[in-house]
This record gives C-alpha cells, sequence and structure tokens, in this order.
C-alpha cells in the first residue's frame, strides 16, 4: 500500500529541498571566491618578486646599475671575493701583493673583472690577488701599510701592485689591459718580457669573458 501524505507535508518538502540547493549554490559560489582572492594573492606575490630582484638574465656589462657580485656575475670567479689572505700574511711572506679596488655598482669595475679573474689565471700561486670593495672601507684612508685603505685613492677600478718588499711598483686607474700589468708583473717576478716569450692572444669564451691562449 503507498504511503499517503497529506496535503500541508508535500509543500513542506519541496521548500526544504529547495533550501538545500540554494545552500550549495551559495558555498560553491563562496568556495570559488575564496579561490579567487587566494590566485590573486599568488600573482601578485609573484609579481612583487619578479620586479624587485633583479636575476643575473638581466644583468650587463655596460651600466652602472647593481647586479650582484660583479666576479661571479661577469668573471665567472666568485672565489676571488672576499679575499683569502691579508697584507701583513703577504708581507710576512713576502709574497706580491695586487690590489684592486672596485665596486659592484660601477660598469669599469664590472668590465675589469674579466682581466683581474685572467690575472689570477696566470699569478694566482705567485702573488696575493685582493679585489677590494671600497664600501668595506674605512671613511678615512688608513695610515698603516698593512691595510689596503692606506693605498685608496678615490677611484674604481684602481690596480696596485707592491713587490716582495713592499714597495708599490705599479699604481694605475680605470680599465687597464691585461697586458699593461702582466708587464708590471713580469717586471716584478724578473721574467722574459712579452716580447721574448710565448705571445698570448685573446679568445671569445662568451659574451662576457674572454680568455688568453697561446
Amino acid at each position: 500500500m503507498k504511503p499517503a501524505y497529506s496535503n500541508c507535508q508535500q509543500p513542506m518538502i519541496f521548500s526544504e529541498s529547495k533550501n538545500l540547493i540554494v545552500t550549495a549554490a551559495s558555498g560553491i559560489r563562496l568556495l570559488r571566491r575564496i579561490l579567487s582572492a587566494s590566485l590573486l594573492t599568488v600573482t601578485l606575490a609573484l609579481s612583487l618578486i619578479l620586479f624587485t630582484s633583479t636575476p643575473p638574465a638581466f644583468a650587463t656589462l655596460t651600466d652602472d646599475r647593481f647586479d650582484g657580485t660583479i666576479y661571479a656575475l661577469y668573471a665567472g670567479n666568485g672565489s676571488l671575493v672576499p679575499p683569502k689572505v691579508k697584507m701583513t700574511d703577504s708581507f710576512k711572506r713576502k709574497k706580491p701583493v695586487v690590489l684592486v679596488f672596485y665596486t659592484d655598482d660601477s660598469r669599469d669595475s664590472k668590465q675589469y673583472a674579466i682581466v683581474v679573474s685572467q690575472l689570477q689565471e696566470f699569478y694566482g700561486r705567485a702573488a696575493d690577488l685582493m679585489p677590494i670593495s671600497v664600501d668595506s672601507l674605512p671613511p678615512k684612508p688608513s695610515p698603516k701599510l698593512t691595510e689596503p685603505g692606506h693605498y685608496y685613492e678615490g677611484f674604481v677600478p684602481q690596480t696596485v701592485i707592491l713587490d716582495q718588499s713592499g714597495k708599490v711598483v705599479f699604481n694605475e686607474k680605470g680599465q687597464i689591459p691585461f697586458e699593461q700589468v702582466d708587464d708590471a708583473l713580469r717586471k716584478v717576478f724578473d721574467l722574459l718580457p712579452r716580447e721574448n716569450s710565448v705571445a698570448l692572444k685573446r679568445r671569445v669564451v662568451n659574451e662576457l669573458n674572454v680568455e688568453l691562449s697561446k
């Protein structure tokens, strides 16, 4: 026998079903709003990271913008900084010192970093190569001969070579060709002049780096 419903029960059932459908639809709309808000937050966060950071892909040699550590970015030799030894140690061991003053936001320093890396390749074991960020120097020049700040003259890049006795034998400002610094170091180590030795030629490795080869 089929159940019998009164006329007042049927509208009540339909009303409850309608309320359930409306509630479910409202829940779906709310979920969609939450998801949309979350996606918007993630998108804004990623955009902020992209605009405020400077990835190496956008690094360039031709401006004075800070891109990061120039010896890692442009010379491919992040091991150069910070220097592994101090001048006091070099003087005690009677080892020549090559000071290179630079800043990470100087186009000249960026381009010269490649030359400094080449110097390490040829003289890294015989001399102590010390790239010095001028931002790390005290405001006033140091009176001590064993402090890099004693030799800084307010220009970047600046290259200073001290021989085994601690005497300054080379002091030049600006971008200097490898060969000019090489000539000075050949005299320090009593090596044959370039014209009497194997000639070194520049070989392009990539758009940023150039190596010397025979």
